[in-house]
């Protein structure tokens, strides 16, 4: 049997990944969807087009998402440290977490947006709305379904990068997993933190699933 020590560490390590992972979304959502909606609205075809700033948001996302997140997790060491004071530990992670889902949330953004009936938002330029209107009361209101999806996923995979940084003291469980199912090979505690990963992913996509059924106006 495991000594208290033990388990006080796997709940402290559950959680850290909680805190990371919704933290992270959270912060990720203040950064991705203004993001998303300036890649939607000056696209092309959108309400208020500018190729020079959609080109511009268009190669910073892709290059922020070209790099993996280990790679950027170790290459961002200095801005974390600036940031937070420390370049470890489950607040340091945050940092990169962040920077790494916001250009991916913004891209999701972009899609849910995307996916309103042009129908819609002609009809709302005919009764005189502005842009604004169009962005907030228009389509916004119409993609919260496929939002609240997006951000399902997007918390899904901000708690797979958070297990990732376990590799270099992040924090969490799959700190927890690396310190001591991989260096110290007590297969047991690896088993455990596994499976409570598992658990805990389980419980983040079945939540945001429930909660985007009950908003799907369509349904």
């Amino acid at each position: 049997m495991w000594d208290s020590t033990i388990v006080n560490m796997i709940l402290e390590g559950i959680l850290q990944t909680i805190y990371m992972s919704v933290v992270s979304t959270f912060l990720g959502y203040v950064l991705g969807l203004p993001m998303g909606i300036l890649l939607t609205i000056s696209d092309v075809n959108g309400l208020k087009p500018n190729p020079i700033l959609y080109k511009i948001l268009d190669v910073v996302s892709n290059l922020v998402r070209s790099v993996p997140f280990l790679i950027l997790l170790i290459l961002l060491i200095p801005f974390t440290r600036l940031v937070v004071g420390k370049s470890y530990g489950s607040t340091a992670t945050i940092v990169p977490l962040v920077i790494s889902a916001a250009p991916y949330i913004a891209r999701m953004v972009e899609a849910s947006l995307k996916e309103v009936d042009a129908g819609v938002i002609e009809a709302a330029k005919s009764m005189g709305a502005s842009n604004a209107q169009i962005v907030f009361k228009v389509l916004l209101v119409e993609a919260r379904t496929s939002l609240i999806t997006n951000a399902t996923i997007a918390l899904g995979t901000v708690f797979g990068y958070s297990a990732m940084a376990g590799t270099v003291g992040g924090g969490g469980l799959g700190d927890i997993a690396v310190r001591y199912g991989y260096y110290r090979y007590e297969t047991d505690i690896m088993i455990v933190t596994v499976i409570l990963l598992i658990v805990l992913f389980q419980i983040f996509q079945n939540s945001g699933m429930a909660i985007a059924k009950k908003f799907d106006h369509k349904k």
